[in-house]
């Protein structure tokens, strides 16, 4: 009779011990992200790109902090012309990876983002169109901040805050290395 009278005790101590669920989505590869930011491109050329010390303190005067010297950028191609770059990144939500993609035209404007990864149990709305549309037509210079130019979203502010860096920084990663002849 004892152990029946601790057996929802002992339920409950078991529930309390367990790990807690993944959450993770993925949503997007790489390549399909690719193809809907560059629908008109008929190939995409990897590049793999090294910063220098002197470009990782120019990303950092830009007012972003530079998380790795190493870059792999999708350039998207039409007949040999280039259309644009995709760069794909990861940020921190609130305690997990999100990764993402930012589809960036000749002209240096934003021209989409995607979440490809979720990996948080809330905040998953930053995949919404509208959320993520704030971004389209940024460029290097232009303020990205959360709460001014960048409307918050209650229960992921984390993920907005950091995703809003995020395309920040891969904007003047673009621009930086257009201006240095590494992106062509």
């Amino acid at each position: 009779m004892v152990v029946l009278r601790r057996l929802p005790e002992l339920a409950l101590v078991a529930l309390a011990a367990a790990p807690a669920a993944a959450f993770a989505v993925d949503y997007l590869s790489a390549e399909q992200a690719a193809r809907l930011m560059f629908p008109d491109a008929d190939r995409f050329d990897a590049v793999d790109l090294q910063l220098g010390a002197a470009q990782m303190r120019k990303l950092e005067d830009a007012g972003v902090r530079a998380r790795s010297a190493r870059w792999r950028v999708n350039v998207a191609r039409k007949q040999g012309s280039t259309l644009g770059w995709i760069v794909m990144d990861e940020v921190i939500g609130k305690f997990e990876l999100i990764s993402y993609a930012a589809g960036i035209g000749t002209d240096g404007a934003v021209r989409q983002i995607a979440v490809l990864s979720y990996r948080e149990s809330h905040g998953s709305e930053v995949r919404l169109p509208a959320w993520r549309r704030q971004f389209v037509g940024k460029r290097s210079g232009d303020a990205i901040e959360l709460g001014r130019d960048i409307a918050n979203i209650s229960g992921a502010t984390l993920s907005c805050r950091h995703l809003s860096e995020g395309v920040k920084r891969i904007i003047e990663l673009v621009q930086l290395l257009r201006s240095d002849g590494g992106l062509k």
